[in-house]
């Protein structure tokens, strides 16, 4: 990337944690736009879906505009070119995987037309945009889908400031060339209406896997990333662990370490990172070795007391933005500490200025991650109303995979969680299991309260890692009528359970 390089073209692909896993063996293969599937996540869950898309009326209609679109997504095949002889067949918008960066300026209306040109529905998530449920991108809210070879046009007003993405949100089920498993995401950058500045350079890097496949062997819990909490654990399950995915390549950007061009830079300078884990299901961390990283918005949200690092931790669908100073000159590979990994693409290189030789790596020191850092120990007010709701996992529940469940049920046998508009509610996570979730509501902001029972404030995201065995409380208000979906963010835990629908009331 060139120093004046603003607005990046980002390629991505997650590499990821869980190493042991991706060596075992698999039981099966492997503008902006997005793909998905034709098929339901569950005949019940189409049901609930029809109920609350009749409930929008001629809402759920595309709007009628004159003239061009500000923004074009198109939906279509497209090759990767991981590297020069590892090329991967996949589906991308407008061509490219990750997308174009998508700029946009907070609160101006824009025209969007998305085009299909796959032979399979296709879905368009904006992630992290305060908008309303029929344009949000998910079948459940009663968001139409883009037909096969057809169109949808709209409008949105973008909000609120930060970074954000574009994403599939059409179900993959054990079918790994759908969803989120293909190049179907890209950032989206919501300009304010006045850009503070502070640096002098700004980099877009989104992270990947690729060539996924199942495996029946149980997946690390990176549990010395997102240290566990203090639920119970019960006793060991009778039924064996069901299928997890593994991944045979990564990269960043589309490119696996070692190809593409680096991101080049010079000594002195403030370079804003802003960084997306566009994965499947993998959680990931990242390091630049000799640099710390300014952690300043998490998920596009300023952060009240912004904290440097080493190491940055990213679970699924989350983004940070960090600001890094150049002042170690040389060639440094910013990467996974995880070897395998990094060997296997999940890398850039950051190039000084006239610097030569080989690029480097060194590791970084270890580094859990506390998001209660990010806060203050501001008293945060107290909700109107607590919604407890408990993660647990069913093993190898159905066809050989896990199921994951709400409060003991799973998403095609609940029924939407009534809300009330301008009510303050507090979402009180408790992981019965030791699987850490990046779980994610739909068109609202929530305020982290506490983790593992430490408290705080002035933390607001859209996704959060909920710790094996943790518990973690978080905050919103309901301020966007509508259809709203909670769930987690592995698209393998989200397509086998792990979803509750918000509804809010007359």
């Amino acid at each position: 990337m060139r120093d004046d390089d603003t607005t990046n073209t980002m390629n991505a692909t997650n590499a990821t944690t869980r190493r042991d896993f991706l060596r075992v063996s698999a039981v099966a293969g492997a503008g902006l736009l997005l793909g998905g599937c034709s098929t339901d996540r569950s005949s019940s869950g189409a049901d609930s879906t029809r109920g609350a898309e009749s409930a929008h009326g001629s809402a759920a209609a595309a709007d009628v505009l004159p003239g061009p679109a500000d923004v074009t997504l198109r939906i279509a095949p497209v090759l990767v070119e991981l590297a020069p002889d590892h090329i991967i067949s996949t589906v991308g918008y407008n061509g490219s995987v990750p997308a174009p960066v998508i700029r946009l300026r907070e609160g101006k209306p824009v025209s969007v037309q998305l085009v299909n040109d796959t032979d399979t529905p296709e879905l368009v998530h904006w992630h992290g945009q305060l908008i309303p449920s029929n344009i949000d991108g998910a079948l459940e809210e009663g968001t139409p889908f883009v037909p096969p070879h057809g169109s949808r046009r709209y409008t949105l007003t973008p909000r609120p400031a930060g970074t954000r993405w574009v994403h599939t949100h059409a179900f993959s089920g054990s079918d790994t060339h759908r969803g989120m498993y293909t190049g179907q995401f890209g950032i989206v950058y919501i300009e304010p209406a006045n850009e503070p500045g502070g640096y002098d350079q700004e980099v877009f890097l989104a992270t990947h896997e690729w060539e996924p496949f199942f495996g029946a062997q149980e997946m690390g819990t990176d549990a010395e990333v997102w240290p566990q909490g203090p639920v119970p654990k019960p006793p060991p399950s009778s039924r064996p662990n069901g299928y997890e995915v593994g991944y045979k390549s990564f990269s960043i950007n589309g490119k696996a370490l070692g190809h593409g061009e680096p991101v080049r830079v010079k000594r002195g300078q403030r370079v804003m990172f802003r960084i997306l884990n566009a994965s499947a299901t993998e959680n990931i961390q990242l390091a630049h070795p000799r640099h710390l990283c300014e952690i300043v918005p998490l998920d596009g949200n300023p952060v009240a007391t912004p904290k440097k690092g080493s190491v940055l931790a990213l679970g699924v669908a989350e983004r940070i933005d960090a600001i890094v100073e150049m002042n170690h000159p040389g060639v440094w590979i910013l990467g996974t500490p995880h070897d395998d990994d990094r060997r296997d693409g999940m890398g850039i290189v950051v190039e000084y200025s006239d610097a030569t030789g080989a690029p480097r790596w060194i590791a970084p020191p270890k580094e859990a991650w506390d998001y209660t850092r990010f806060g203050t120990t501001q008293a945060i007010a107290a909700p109107d109303e607590t919604i407890p709701m408990k993660f647990g996992k069913i093993n190898g529940g159905k066809d050989g995979f896990n199921q994951w469940t709400i409060n003991g049920e799973l998403f095609e046998h609940s029924t939407p969680i009534q809300i009330g508009l301008g009510r303050r509610y507090r979402l009180s996570f408790e992981n019965l299991a030791d699987d850490p979730h990046p779980v994610h509501l739909h068109r609202h902001t929530f305020e982290l309260v506490s983790v593992n029972g430490k408290a705080t404030s002035g933390v607001m995201k859209d996704v959060i890692v909920v710790p094996g065995f943790g518990r973690v409380d978080v905050d919103f208000v309901a301020n966007n009528p509508g259809p709203t979906l909670f769930h987690c963010h592995q698209t393998l835990h989200m397509d086998f359970g792990f979803m509750r629908l918000f509804k809010y009331g007359g």
